[in-house]
């Protein structure tokens, strides 16, 4: 977990890897259940993600987990996954509840799933591009 360093950035911010398959479904499952339109994304490999990768203090080259950025804060892997929950209405935020199992598990977990979502899930040779009715939603 490391320090946001800039202020411009209003809400929670999402980067994910941009040409997987499953990280794509997950953006759009976002999209649907945040209803209030809070969350922001990218995408790892954007100059937008690279940059904020940077100021993190982030591998920039390293796409094995998604990035949840909230209040300043940078969290990686199961971790985001479960704060990220919390974030959307019920009966999401149950998933939290999960916080309690130890992190080398959970870890453990989501490592099996990053490792394998090309092969599982499939990946594009680009990313994915927004639609018109989400732009606004995707950081430049």
């Amino acid at each position: 977990m490391s320090q946001l360093s800039s202020n411009a950035h209003e809400g929670p911010i999402v980067l994910v890897d941009g040409i997987c398959h499953l990280c794509q479904g997950i953006t759009k499952f976002l999209i649907k259940w945040d209803r209030n339109g809070r969350l922001r994304f990218a995408s790892l490999q954007s100059d937008a993600g690279q940059r904020l990768l940077a100021e993190g203090g982030m591998p920039l080259d390293s796409y094995s987990s998604f990035v949840l950025i909230e209040d300043g804060r940078y969290y990686t892997r199961s971790k985001a996954a479960l704060r990220l929950a919390r974030l959307l209405p019920f009966p999401w935020p149950l998933w939290y509840g999960l916080i309690v199992i130890p992190p080398f598990i959970r870890d453990a977990v989501y490592d099996i799933v990053a490792r394998n979502r090309y092969r599982w899930f499939g990946k594009d040779d680009a990313c994915m591009i927004p639609t018109k009715q989400i732009r606004e939603r995707f950081l430049d």
